[in-house]
């Protein structure tokens, strides 16, 4: 059972007329509104819709700190029964009008945007139920993989003490974030190997960029330099760590790691591992961007400080003796706490 009292809120949402049965979890407002996409997929049970809704505004708490950005962490689930709805039909727009209502009952405190299953379209339903929701319709993933990159290259610099020249960089997930991650690699020297589920996939980025095609089912523990993790969650657990064999871990997937105490299993093994709430931040930091009109040359410039950030955050890792998660967490809270002063 999750612990209902772990963040600010958790808000269920229940509407029978339309089928409505959604999770809206507040983890810290510190910093600001709570902002946190919409997940709508089917959940084994409430509970586990509750745990994720809770896991991942956690992560958006942290996200938000470290971009520095003036936003909590918030996140919300809604429960699917079957196929969601097609895009703009009457049943989808209902659903989302009532869920906008909710949305709206918070006052501000949570600001929704895209997730997993969401469009831009839907957040315009529930702006208009009078919620406040971002809904640019702008393809997160380029920026997203910006991100990464500049991510990727601390790490490397920080582990191996060069550039991306000659590097072996093994990219999971050839969607829209890991095929920019695997072409801006291979535009500056590296040896790029792909992998996804979706094997014809692999193979037209792989031909694009130059590279090969790995084995999406072993990529974590495959022979590599740079393991770019852009698909699942939780590729690293307590029991492959020790066959990890990259020397520099860094990619756009939440919740790379399946526990914390995983990132110091990898730190007694020599292995940098880049936090993914530090790396994968540009889709966040578009967002924003957008809301104050930021140029597209001071966004570029936000997106590459995200490296000077991993850089820092692993010689404190280094020099207290700690996993780079540790020393990121331990950033985080500095800035919360300096907040709340």
């Amino acid at each position: 059972m999750p612990d209902l009292f772990a963040g600010e809120q958790v808000i269920t949402c229940h509407d029978e007329e339309v089928g409505l049965r959604a999770v809206i979890a507040v983890d810290d407002t510190t910093l600001g509104p709570g902002f946190g996409g919409v997940r709508w997929r089917p959940y084994p049970s409430q509970a586990a819709a509750v745990a994720e809704a809770q896991r991942l505004a956690q992560a958006m708490t942290l996200k938000h700190a470290l971009a520095e950005l003036p936003y909590g962490g918030a996140k919300s689930v809604i429960l699917a029964d079957g196929p969601l709805p097609a895009e703009g039909s009457q049943e989808r727009v209902a659903l989302l009008t009532s869920y906008g209502e909710f949305v709206a009952r918070t006052a501000g405190t949570y600001v929704p945007g895209v997730d997993m299953g969401t469009t831009p379209g839907d957040m315009q339903a529930i702006r208009g139920a009078g919620a406040r929701a971002f809904c640019a319709d702008v393809d997160p993933g380029p920026y997203t993989a910006t991100g990464v990159y500049a991510a990727m290259r601390a790490g490397v610099r920080h582990a191996l003490g060069s550039g991306m020249g000659g590097v072996r960089v093994l990219v999971q997930g050839a969607g829209h974030v890991g095929a920019n991650v695997a072409r801006y690699a291979a535009r500056d020297g590296a040896q790029v190997v792909v992998a996804d589920v979706d094997a014809s996939r692999a193979q037209t980025v792989a031909d694009e960029v130059g590279g090969t095609v790995g084995d999406p089912l072993s990529a974590a523990t495959d022979e590599c330099d740079v393991f770019a993790p852009c698909a699942v969650a939780r590729v690293i657990t307590a029991a492959n760590a020790g066959q990890v064999r990259a020397r520099v871990v860094a990619g756009a997937a939440n919740d790379t790691l399946d526990a914390p105490g995983v990132a110091d299993l990898l730190r007694r093994r020599g292995i940098t591992y880049v936090p993914d709430f530090i790396a994968n931040a540009g889709g966040v930091l578009q967002v924003h961007g957008g809301e104050v009109g930021w140029s597209e040359e001071e966004l570029t410039g936000r997106l590459e400080r995200i490296g000077d950030r991993v850089g820092a955050v692993l010689q404190e890792a280094d020099d207290q003796g700690v996993s780079s998660v540790t020393a990121a967490l331990a950033r985080a809270a500095r800035r919360l706490e300096e907040a709340r002063r």
